[in-house]
């Protein structure tokens, strides 16, 4: 039975106060050609063991990624997370805890905050971190912002390399601003030239590591050249794993890294909830959207944990709010905490490492077909040039049970790019998998005549 707390005579009364003699008045704005004449076509009702087996069928319609072999990429990465990551924040203090309004009462969830910013700094190579963000996409679009603030300027020169959707997030973020946003295209075969797009009004340049198609690249001579014109340079990171062996994006020069941090502790869930990662140099903090958390000593001198900085459009400073982001990912940065705590510095190389390796393994395993490879360098993914169109190839693959990776024009919608297809490998990729692709491109070529 429905729960409906109302009775007739409470509606009635609720009515009277507001003026209203019945419910189709609070409607009376909406035009009557919009309102619905009949009920919804759906069931009325069902009982929970017929939704349970309805909701289990359509599911069953799924093609998952643990089901079968999986090389998609593109800013979200199948890992294994240990079973100790969901043990453990689904203990009731964490799974149902909220942001810390009264912060100074709650010392779990402000020293696990803590932990967390010292890990992302200590990633990035940066010298402080926020306690979190929604996501990779919005984290660079503030991060964005944050760099028009500092420098007083309003121009962003984009990568052309710089994953698609994230591009997408900045236009409608940066869009509602008075910023200006530079477009590189995206090129194969060429470095990008951004320094040559550097003016007095660029405020900064953003980058990716490793980039959309999957190539790590340093840019210390870049951040040499941003910093001469007074700009400041965004690194964004989709595949924080990479960092386990890659050189930090602090240590070529970068002024803020943020990054998506889904690789670590979260599951691909469908496309979220996720973690926006945010570091940046100690001299702009006071600029860095988000919350900070800090460590101190009480009256006792004991140690403990404060919301050090938190210049939030909720809280009572909100007239000096960086950002309006109201919250962060508490939850989602707890499992990529501990995860990380689970892997420690030596765990995270060698993850990385079975990472890159099995990515040589494929493209080791590719090499007889002859198929292009666009990428002079690589981490976990890969760019290549099929000799056939790679949207269709992919449906074709997915009809034979393997989900074969991203066609770039599903990301970038041009006709030049109809053949490129991306692909990414983890640690959960087997040799099993691997030879299962290559055989079924084998095929899928040798039928196109190739």
């Amino acid at each position: 039975m429905r729960y409906l707390p109302h009775t007739p005579s409470d509606r009635v009364e609720m009515l009277a106060k507001i003026g209203a003699s019945s419910i189709d008045d609070l409607f009376k704005d909406v035009p009557r050609a919009a309102w619905l004449n009949d009920p919804v076509d759906l069931p009325s009702h069902a009982s929970e063991l017929e939704v349970e087996r309805h909701l289990s069928a359509l599911a069953a319609q799924n093609m998952t990624a643990s089901n079968v072999p999986f090389f998609v990429g593109g800013g979200a990465y199948k890992h294994h997370v240990p079973a100790t990551v969901d043990y453990v924040i689904q203990r009731s203090e964490f799974l149902t805890s909220y942001t810390p309004y009264q912060p100074e009462i709650t010392q779990g969830t402000l020293q696990y905050l803590f932990e967390f910013q010292t890990q992302v700094a200590e990633l990035f190579g940066m010298e402080v971190a926020n306690a979190s963000m929604y996501d990779g996409s919005t984290a660079a679009s503030e991060a964005v912002l944050m760099a028009q603030r500092v420098t007083k300027r309003n121009k962003a020169v984009i990568s052309g390399r710089l994953h698609p959707h994230y591009r997408d997030v900045m236009a409608t973020v940066i869009g509602k601003s008075d910023g200006q946003l530079d477009y590189a295209p995206l090129l194969f075969g060429q470095d990008e030239d951004l320094a040559a797009r550097l003016d007095s009004d660029t405020a900064c340049v953003v980058v990716q590591y490793p980039d959309f198609i999957g190539q790590p690249n340093d840019f210390s001579a870049l951040a040499t050249a941003v910093h001469e014109a007074g700009a400041l340079l965004i690194v964004v990171v989709t595949e924080v794993v990479a960092l386990g062996l890659l050189r930090a994006p602090g240590d070529m020069g970068a002024d803020i890294v943020v990054g998506e941090g889904q690789s670590i502790g979260n599951g691909l869930n469908f496309g979220g909830p996720y973690v926006g990662l945010f570091a940046t140099r100690q001299k702009y903090l006071r600029q860095m959207p988000g919350r900070l958390c800090g460590e101190t000593v009480d009256a006792d001198g004991k140690r403990g944990f404060v919301l050090t900085l938190s210049t939030r459009e909720q809280h009572i400073r909100r007239d000096k709010a960086t950002s309006n982001i109201c919250t962060n990912s508490g939850l989602c940065a707890l499992a990529f905490t501990i995860h990380m705590t689970l892997l420690g510095g030596q765990g995270l190389t060698r993850l990385a490492r079975l990472n890159h390796e099995r990515m040589i393994r494929l493209v080791t395993a590719l090499e007889p077909l002859k198929i292009e490879l666009m990428n002079e360098h690589f981490f976990n993914e890969v760019t290549l040039r099929l000799p056939i169109a790679a949207a269709p190839l992919v449906e074709r693959l997915a009809a034979r049970g393997i989900l074969a990776g991203i066609p770039l024009t599903r990301l970038s919608p041009s006709t030049d790019f109809e053949n490129y297809l991306i692909l990414a490998t983890t640690e959960v990729v087997t040799d099993a998998d691997i030879d299962q692709l290559v055989s079924a491109l084998a095929e899928e070529l040798s039928e196109a005549g190739q």
